[in-house]
């Protein structure tokens, strides 16, 4: 790559964020911890410009805080913060799937089932919690991608990554992340009825009902 190459150091940059982006997620990279740019530079064996570039894209979707004099590090969400962002989160992801009940197609259904039958797979085979949240990230990005309001889906990206910063019980127990299964199913069944409001309804019960579980906790 030279710098009179621009599209490689596009497709660069977005291959370091995605890297960082799943450290985060996957818990790899714990909040508070910081996002030392020479670090993570040598970590990913790519220069520093992309790694700086990266780390202002998880400032920006609320996965990383900058700190005065200091850099940045992964941020921290507790339990009242995180039901604050799955509360709102339930308002955009019913209008999502609402869009989507007009939009998907016999393919798209059919990608969302091979993504159910993913989830049920790893929990049943392994309960790998680091797939399982992979899986439910891209479960969550098919239907509001589907909705063809790109505005919502890049504001609802952002809430469902700061949720999954949330590093209590809720992502990792077992028979939470079964029922969360089952709500995935009826959201993917209301899509298929083509009802928006059914669709809406399923969507904003299954967001909801993670902040019951996680009151509950």
């Amino acid at each position: 790559m030279t710098a009179a190459d621009p599209t490689a150091g596009a497709l660069l940059g977005e291959s370091v964020h995605r890297q960082l982006r799943q450290l985060v997620l996957s818990g790899e990279l714990e909040p508070g911890t910081p996002l030392s740019v020479p670090g993570l530079s040598n970590r990913l064996g790519v220069s520093r410009s992309p790694v700086r570039e990266a780390v202002q894209q998880l400032i920006y979707e609320g996965l990383a805080v900058a700190v005065p004099h200091a850099g940045a590090r992964v941020a921290t969400i507790d339990d009242e913060q995180v039901c604050d962002v799955l509360a709102v989160r339930a308002v955009l992801d019913g209008l999502a799937a609402a869009a989507a009940a007009t939009r998907v197609t016999a393919f798209d259904l059919a990608k969302l089932n091979a993504m159910l039958a993913a989830q049920e797979k790893n929990l049943r085979d392994n309960t790998d919690t680091a797939r399982d949240t992979e899986l439910d990230l891209e479960f969550h990005a098919f239907v509001r991608d589907r909705s063809g309001n790109r505005t919502l889906a890049d504001e609802l990206a952002r809430l469902e990554a700061q949720a999954h910063l949330y590093r209590g019980d809720l992502w990792r127990s077992e028979a939470n992340r079964r029922i969360a299964l089952r709500e995935h199913r009826r959201i993917v069944e209301s899509l298929e009825s083509g009802h928006p409001d059914d669709a809406r309804t399923a969507a904003e019960a299954h967001v909801l009902g993670l902040i019951t579980r996680l009151r509950r906790q």
